[in-house]
């Protein structure tokens, strides 16, 4: 009897304890799947700030406050008292200034810079008459009024004339008669019909405002000049060929960097069946080497970067890739982390979690205030700052992170968000010992945005050099942004010199060193 009640207890401990592990196991996959469903609603409708959904409930209330607050008419009587009446005019002066612009027209940036046509009206002999006695009225003053325009682009044809010189006596005596013909620049595309203003335009068309080749085609259409898109994308691989020298230089150059930060992301190439899953990369240079440098890979390995970097011995900012540990390792690469990668995992998984993520994203948020206050600074002011300010944030992060740990369920959402904090801490402490390295990798994710833009509107590259010409043409227009260069002027002159351009000269017309070089030329013909 009592062993009879004793295997029915263990087996009621059994059966407790497996409906235990179910309910557990229950539990994290409807959290996962809350988890994913707000992952995807955001995707699809929200917005792409990484944000709390505590936050956004609270922005609009403000927003719903502050439409009503403005639709409210203003009543003078609550306006507050003050000591000096002069002080007081000029404040309301002020907000009736303030109030004013908002209902006006905004004012446009650098329109002062435009050519001026000036048209005049003026009142005809009869009009000028005065209506009351007759007289002729006169001007006394005048009235002016601003418009901007647009004038559609046009295209010319440029013929090349070269004279064609023989000797007449030399003729007459039945000898070789020694024809030569007047020599012309070369061009970038020999005997081609597109002009270097034309192959930059197209460029930047493409790679700078991510406009695919099918509607260029359309464009030159409407302006009465049609180039098929399979030309325009020959005349791309034709610039890219003569680009190459130049692009290797850069990645030189972002190779002699401090920081080098990486990301990647697909771009499709067209093959059998499907589009295979080729990856851009973009390497991108310190201050003292500003290049951003895409490069086109057939796969994700780590062959792509691993060659890239070569001989590289600093610091590799990236995210937590596992690819990126066999670029490193045994080479001297100090691998620095990503603390927005972090900040991104932790609130997607607010909804598994709402009370740790506001507390991990507060202690996150004191990290980067001390990043915003010591943007400007040097060197060694910023990681005195930080190694004063923030690594006691860093240890108290860490030890709740081994805390929630302990709390939540291995399968949890926010374990695993916890997981890869941990996993990646020795990466994502870097920062608190090197003041040059940036807290998070942002600046390489934004350029990877140029790639998502272009894939969208294009799809696809067609085949490997297709990849590796929209590498090396977004590496010249992405740096021309980044240096605030007017890439349609850069890419014309880059052009009209690059056939007669040494090896020895071409690092002068690196976008920095060019950009370099038109501020002193300017400065010159303006001390004249």
């Amino acid at each position: 009897m009592v062993r009879s009640l004793l295997r029915e207890r263990d087996t009621l401990q059994i059966l407790s304890h497996e409906l235990q592990q179910k309910q557990d196991e229950l539990y994290v996959e409807n959290l996962r799947l809350q988890v994913e469903l707000a992952r995807y609603k955001k995707q699809y409708y929200g917005p792409r700030a990484d944000r709390l959904h505590t936050e956004e409930e609270l922005a609009q209330a403000l927003l719903d406050f502050g439409e009503a607050l403005e639709q409210k008419p203003a009543n003078p009587d609550d306006e507050p008292p003050c000591t000096e009446p002069d002080q007081g005019v000029e404040k309301v002066a002020k907000v009736k200034k303030v109030r004013a612009n908002r209902q006006g027209r905004r004012k446009l940036a650098a329109v002062e810079d435009l050519p001026v046509k000036t048209y005049n009206y003026e009142l005809t002999g009869d009009e000028r008459a005065c209506p009351c006695c007759g007289v002729e009225r006169k001007r006394i003053g005048q009235e002016e009024r601003w418009q901007i325009e647009y004038f559609p682009a046009h295209y010319e044809r440029i013929q090349h004339v070269r004279g064609k010189y023989a000797c007449p006596a030399c003729e007459l005596n039945g000898d070789n008669p020694n024809i030569e013909t007047a020599p012309m620049p070369k061009t970038v595309i020999d005997k081609g019909l597109a002009g270097p203003g034309l192959l930059a335009y197209i460029a930047v068309s493409k790679y700078d405002t991510y406009i695919p080749l099918y509607r260029l085609d359309d464009i030159f259409a409407r302006n009465g000049f049609r180039v098929a898109r399979s030309t325009q994308s020959v005349w791309c691989g034709k610039m890219s060929d003569g680009f190459e020298r130049l692009w290797e230089l850069m990645a030189e150059r972002v190779r002699a960097s401090h920081v080098v930060a990486t990301d990647d992301t697909i771009m499709p190439m067209q093959a059998a069946g499907k589009t295979a899953n080729a990856r851009m990369w973009v390497y991108v240079g310190d201050e003292s080497n500003p290049y951003n440098v895409f490069d086109f890979t057939l796969h994700r390995g780590r062959d792509g970067p691993k060659y890239f970097l070569k001989d590289y011995k600093q610091v590799l900012l990236a995210d937590a890739y596992g690819g990126y540990n066999g670029v490193v390792a045994g080479n001297g690469i100090t691998r620095a982390g990503c603390m927005a990668h972090l900040r991104r995992k932790i609130i997607d998984a607010e909804k598994a979690a709402p009370q740790i993520t506001q507390e991990a994203v507060a202690l996150i948020r004191q990290l980067y205030e001390v990043e915003k206050e010591v943007k400007t600074a040097s060197v060694e002011q910023r990681l005195e700052m930080r190694q004063q300010r923030s690594e006691p944030v860093m240890t108290r992060l860490h030890e709740k992170f081994l805390a929630w740990k302990n709390e939540l369920l291995p399968k949890h959402p926010m374990t695993e968000a916890i997981n890869y904090a941990l996993n990646q801490w020795q990466e994502l402490n870097v920062f608190l010992s090197d003041g040059a390295v940036p807290i998070d990798n942002n600046i390489s994710e934004r350029e990877m945005k140029r790639v998502v833009l272009n894939r969208k509107n294009s799809l696809f590259v067609g085949n490997a050099r297709g990849g590796k010409t929209a590498a090396i043409l977004s590496s010249l227009t992405s740096t021309c942004r980044r240096l605030e260069i007017d890439p349609q002027l850069y890419l014309t002159q880059l052009l009209t010199n690059l056939p007669t351009i040494a090896d020895s000269d071409l690092a002068d017309w690196l976008p920095d060193r060019w950009k370099l070089a038109q501020v002193n030329r300017l400065t010159q013909l303006q001390d004249r």
